[in-house]
């Protein structure tokens, strides 16, 4: 049985979705975490869900790395898991390596605006109660802190 062009993309549009939404559901278990491990659990999910490996390369047909690996060592059955583990670990490779860019980047960053804070708020000598009163005398209307109950009229 041919796998028609159509099917072949509609298969891989059916995969991308339902990786798309695993991917999510990983970032929603993960948002608890601590950043420095949060984002490389969301990194390795990321590339075991979107790598592809060629599965037939005189038609040039893909599967994911994922599905190959499983279905070959589950089954015993072809000879790609192998490839399909290599393809994994270079995605994982340039992956993690780009991520270090990232994080080499964007560290010294934070750390001069977490100083700029930092001096920002021994600048300020006003005492929190201080603070709260000249935010209130900001306000156009007065807040009301405790509201009556106005009851209705029968």
């Amino acid at each position: 049985m041919l796998i028609f062009a159509n099917d072949y993309l509609l298969a891989w549009a059916a995969y991308g979705f339902a990786a798309l939404g695993c991917l999510l559901v990983w970032f929603r278990i993960t948002l608890p975490l601590w950043r420095a491990l949060r984002e490389p659990l969301r990194l390795i999910v990321a590339v075991l869900l979107l790598s592809p490996t060629i599965v037939d390369p005189a038609r040039e047909l893909f599967a994911p790395s994922i599905a190959i690996t499983a279905l070959d060592l589950l089954f015993k059955v072809g000879t790609n898991a192998w490839r399909a583990v290599a393809d994994l670990a270079l995605y994982g490779l340039i992956a993690f390596a780009l991520y270090a860019l990232l994080v080499a980047i964007r560290w010294p960053i934070e750390r001069r605006i977490r100083q700029r804070r930092t001096q920002a708020a021994d600048e300020d000598t006003r005492t929190l109660r201080e603070r709260l009163r000249d935010d209130e005398d900001d306000d156009e209307y007065p807040s009301v802190r405790y509201p009556s109950r106005i009851e209705p009229r029968l």
